[in-house]
């Protein structure tokens, strides 16, 4: 039985320790809004919506870059 491939290419890069995929993700929700504006004011509904999801789905991935902290507090004995 074999494996296929990653769809993604493997970079030596991990995405937590690029400083600029969270500024990238975010430039990148903010492109998709102003084209939610403009296919909305147009009357293409559709597009619009679909322009939201993807920019709710890019903030949604630059909220979860970077460090994580879990459990940092200790409990009082």
């Amino acid at each position: 039985m074999t494996l296929d491939p990653p769809l993604r290419a493997r970079s030596s890069v991990s995405p937590l320790s690029d400083p600029t995929a969270r500024q990238r993700l975010l430039l990148q929700a903010a492109t998709l809004n102003e084209q939610a504006r403009a296919a909305a004011t147009g009357g293409d509904l559709e597009g619009s919506a679909r322009a939201i999801l993807e920019a709710l789905d890019c903030e949604r991935r630059a909220g979860g870059l970077g460090l994580q902290v879990l459990q940092l507090i200790k409990p009082r004995a």
